[in-house]
């Protein structure tokens, strides 16, 4: 089955609402003149113009009547049989041949709606003649004026709406193109920054360490002849190592944030809970449990950020007075808890992200967490504060080597 209208927006809802309130008042008018000027059919028309009002109300409430094309000509069938008895008795029902187009240029095909919009027009006419005992020209100038302009407006609304249409589809295509042209950029600057690292890596990394295997092979031939040889070779690639060690640390330093060089997880979190108390109205206390036991990198940061954001939202948000902020070590896990006395707030509520209002912190913090395969939970209330608590496995770092001596 063919849908036998578009779906309907928020405009032509409008308009189907005053198209409604036009029929219901001309059938109204058409029942009112009858009795007040006492014709003799009154009782006649005015049943016949609540049967006509009842048909046409049984339309909008059937969904075949948009489904369907058939189910639309078969009501239209029928409000148009009631509109003819009406016709027949009463000279006002010429007047509901104009609500009558639109609904027939609406629901039909083209050239059926052309063709019932004739006959509708051509039958108004018709009808007022014999009311009127006689025909002129100029009782069919306003039926067919009223059909040219129910014609001219419905095509040209589904003109418009065809145009609007192939605009909405061009711009879900362009939404989409945009989409994966940046899935795109994301993976080319991806795949630029490993190429980049790979090349790095291989210039300086992996040539200073096939140096120092060269040196100590070198040292270990030339141990049994020539101690003093291999003592040189052994102090060349102790040298060689003490040259990528800090290639190494000058890679850590490319990738570590700032508020990390030079000190502990602990020691950055300490500092950050002491730089927030002394810059804004808040006591944010820090506190260490467990035996620190070395953490990645990528570790360290994330639980930094989510500290550093949970204590923003803390003071841009909570109103809140006091806020612990605590990393504990539990095993194989470790774990960051920031817990406050602000207002709080219900977590099922949040309002969603906005680029000018904000909304992105606690999305961005839990996808931190779950990046490293940990989680992040939270529990508030309004009044009662609230609780945030991240874990992440373990990951300890490879323990140092000692260097070698010669």
């Amino acid at each position: 089955m063919k849908t036998a209208a578009p779906a309907l927006t928020p405009t032509t809802r409008a308009l189907a609402w005053c198209l409604h309130l036009l029929i219901i008042g001309l059938l109204a008018l058409a029942a009112g003149r009858a009795v007040t000027d006492d014709r003799p059919h009154a009782g006649l028309i005015v049943a016949a113009s609540a049967a006509c009002g009842l048909a046409y109300a049984v339309g909008p409430t059937l969904p075949g009547v948009r489904r369907s094309r058939r189910a639309a000509a078969l009501w239209l069938a029928a409000v148009g049989a009631c509109w003819l008895v009406l016709l027949a008795l009463s000279s006002e029902a010429v007047w509901l041949a104009f609500p009558l187009y639109f609904l027939q240029l609406h629901l039909l095909p083209r050239g059926a709606g052309l063709a019932a919009v004739a006959a509708t027009a051509a039958t108004a006419i018709a009808g007022f003649a014999v009311h009127q005992h006689s025909f002129s020209p100029a009782m069919a100038i306003g039926p067919a004026l009223g059909a040219a302009v129910a014609v001219a407006v419905v095509w040209g609304y589904q003109a418009l709406y065809r145009e609007s249409e192939h605009r909405r589809r061009l711009i879900e295509e362009l939404t989409a193109t945009r989409a994966d042209l940046a899935a795109a950029q994301h993976t080319a600057g991806v795949l630029a920054e490993r190429d980049r690292l790979a090349r790095e890596i291989h210039d300086t990394l992996a040539q200073g360490l096939s140096s120092i295997q060269l040196l100590l092979r070198a040292a270990e031939r030339a141990l049994p002849q020539a101690p003093q040889n291999a003592a040189r070779y052994v102090d060349q690639a102790r040298q060689a190592a003490v040259d990528n060690l800090a290639e190494t640390r000058r890679f850590v330093a490319a990738l570590t944030p700032p508020t990390l060089e030079g000190t502990t997880l602990a020691g950055a979190l300490e500092r950050l809970c002491t730089t927030t108390s002394a810059r804004h109205r808040l006591t944010a206390r820090f506190h260490l449990t467990g035996d620190p036991a070395p953490l990645a990198t990528a570790h360290e940061v994330a639980l930094l950020r989510i500290a550093q954001s949970a204590l923003a939202n803390t003071v841009r948000h909570a109103e809140a007075t006091t806020a612990e902020v605590t990393l504990s070590y539990l095993g194989d896990h470790v774990a960051l808890d920031v817990v406050d006395d602000g207002r709080g707030f219900d977590p099922a509520r949040l309002p969603a992200p906005d680029p000018e209002a904000g909304g992105f912190g606690l999305a961005a913090m839990r996808a931190r967490a779950q990046a490293l395969g940990g989680t992040l939970t939270i529990e508030s209330a309004p009044g009662h504060g609230t609780a945030l608590a991240t874990q992440l496995p373990l990951t300890p770092a490879a323990e140092p080597q000692p260097e070698a001596r010669p």
